[in-house]
């Protein structure tokens, strides 16, 4: 098995993604068509866009009812979002700190007709919300692989593969608590093209842990990648139990 974890493989899968001649505009997900800009990552040259739908329970294309309100960060091409809206969520919240994503999702809300619910902010992370805005379910599909700390964008793209010394997850496991309603729960998608431990260790050090709730393995050319669900929780006082896992087929 290759170094799933390199920082440059995924830069290198960035760059391929980004610059490859039949790159479309538009692609098929999820049973639906879907808009693509440049410079916005194409969900048709990673299975994690997928992977994240069904993590929620919006891979599907039969709407139904609920009554959960969604942030999504990193939204992307709006996939996840719009989704969301079709099945019933709402409102739904969705921000990025590209600006070409931003626009790629409103795009997205608009063929699909669900402008009245889905709202696309230019932001990095929360920076965008309102400071009472409070989600019944934060969702990100994290920039999962560690690149080094000094390491410097060359593009808006890359932000979509490489996270330089976590700073962006630090920042997601400290903040995101703040921002769900009473029975609110903060959800990360990570893969083990990550690092698990360090995440771990983020974690810990400002008050939280993190709770599997859901995995599925999925080979990315030659090698075997295990995606996750991760919950974010505070961190438990010594002693106490833990509380009931979040059952996602009811959520």
């Amino acid at each position: 098995m290759s170094d799933v974890r390199d920082h440059l493989k995924s830069l290198e899968r960035s760059h391929r993604s980004l610059t490859r001649p039949d790159r479309p505009g538009e692609f098929t997900l999820l049973g639906r068509r879907w808009d693509l800009l440049g410079e916005v990552f194409a969900p048709l040259y990673s299975p994690s866009t997928r992977i994240g739908a069904e993590f929620l329970g919006l891979a599907g294309t039969t709407p139904h009812r609920s009554p959960l309100s969604l942030l999504e960060i990193g939204c992307g091409a709006g996939v996840i979002a719009v989704q969301a809206a079709l099945a019933g969520w709402g409102p739904v919240v969705a921000t990025d700190i590209n600006e070409r994503a931003v626009e790629n999702t409103r795009l997205n809300a608009e063929r699909h007709r669900v402008t009245d619910r889905v709202t696309a902010l230019h932001g990095d992370l929360f920076s965008a919300l309102d400071p009472g805005a409070r989600f019944d379910r934060i969702f990100w599909s994290s920039n999962y692989v560690m690149a080094p700390p000094d390491y410097t964008y060359r593009s808006d793209h890359e932000r979509a593969y490489v996270d330089p010394g976590y700073r962006a997850h630090g920042r997601y496991l400290s903040e995101v608590l703040h921002h769900l309603t009473d029975e609110g729960i903060a959800l990360l998608h990570f893969s083990d093209r990550g690092d698990l431990g360090a995440l771990r260790r983020i974690a810990a050090g400002c008050d939280r842990e993190l709770r599997t709730l859901r995995t599925r393995t999925v080979h990315e050319g030659p090698d075997p990648v295990e995606h996750m669900l991760l919950e974010i929780r505070p961190a438990r006082e010594r002693g106490a139990r833990p509380g009931p896992g979040l059952d996602l087929a009811h959520a």
